[in-house]
């Protein structure tokens, strides 16, 4: 091989090195203006195809402020661990390795392809502590299998409260007290309705409902904090149903609402390209201005965005 060659490869790799050394060390900057907090919240069991014969007024309200799809998809198989862990790291159950309800962090079938400092593939919470360390992150959640999820020690708090009342006056005075940068809420009741019921009895929809309200009094705290104007709303779910059961291939258990409502964001916007629920921790880390890690595969949802 030429020599001018070889020297000439070795100067691009090193160039390539520095650019990427450079990236990963320098300060983040946020990538959408006037956002300070943002609050994910995530509703267990919410099908998109169940979700359209609601009432739900205060989702469909932030529809119409935000960007939206109800054509939004999970991940096979349509179980809540595989479906909130591919939220939450960019990616598919063939890279982080949560292929069930029964993944345990020394319990799994598949290794992740990669492994952070904390031992986790990575999610957005680890992302955006290393990135930003100084931003506070809590996590409140009603299903208590949520939180082995996360990098233990990661987030500043994360709360088990069980049912959505309780875990809606437990998020509501985390943003009043604390007015964390990011704070995850997650929901069970919606979930449960539809096992024990059915995800088009008319308890699965009085269920909807319920949570839709609760949705209200989070915006309420967040309006009483006086941080609403500055608050990034992301609504979205992990699965939907069929009959009393999830965890098939068909539309009714794969199809989710993504609801993006707040700063740069589109008003009253549907969404016509594809989303996907890993899309979240990419659109997430595109908010704060985060690099995401390289193994995820997840893309920001650039479409929902006035000035991308």
């Amino acid at each position: 091989m030429n020599s001018d060659f070889v020297i000439w490869i070795r100067r691009v790799c090193l160039a390539g090195a520095l650019v990427v050394a450079a990236g990963s060390a320098s300060v983040p900057l946020a990538a959408v203006s006037g956002v300070d907090h943002v609050v994910v919240i995530g509703v267990d069991g919410l099908g998109a195809l169940a979700f359209l014969e609601t009432n739900a007024p205060v989702m469909h309200s932030l529809m119409r402020e935000g960007a939206w799809t109800l054509k939004a998809r999970g991940v096979i198989p349509t179980s809540s661990s595989p479906n909130w862990a591919s939220m939450i790291c960019g990616a598919g159950p063939e890279q982080h390795g949560v292929t069930s309800n029964d993944w345990q962090t020394n319990k799994f079938e598949i290794e992740p392809t990669a492994r952070n400092r904390w031992g986790y593939f990575p999610t957005i919470f680890g992302a955006l502590r290393e990135q930003r360390p100084q931003a506070s992150q809590v996590i409140v959640h009603d299903w208590q299998d949520f939180g082995r999820l996360v990098e233990p020690g990661v987030p500043d708090a994360v709360a088990w409260v069980k049912g959505s009342p309780l875990t809606t006056e437990r998020a509501a005075a985390v943003i009043k007290e604390q007015k964390p940068t990011f704070l995850f809420i997650h929901f069970d009741d919606v979930d449960h309705a539809g096992h024990g019921f059915g995800w088009k009895s008319p308890q699965y929809y009085k269920s909807v409902d319920m949570v839709d309200s609760l949705i209200g009094d989070i915006l309420h705290a967040l309006a009483d904090a006086g941080i609403r104007e500055r608050t990034l709303i992301l609504i979205t779910a992990d699965h939907g149903g069929v009959g009393t059961k999830h965890g098939g291939m068909t539309q009714a258990e794969i199809e989710i609402p993504w609801i993006l409502q707040g700063p740069g964001v589109f008003r009253g916007r549907e969404l016509k390209g594809a989303v996907n629920t890993y899309d979240t921790a990419a659109t997430l880390a595109y908010v704060w201005g985060l690099q995401a890690p390289s193994v995820w595969i997840g893309r920001p949802v650039l479409e929902a965005f006035s000035n991308p």
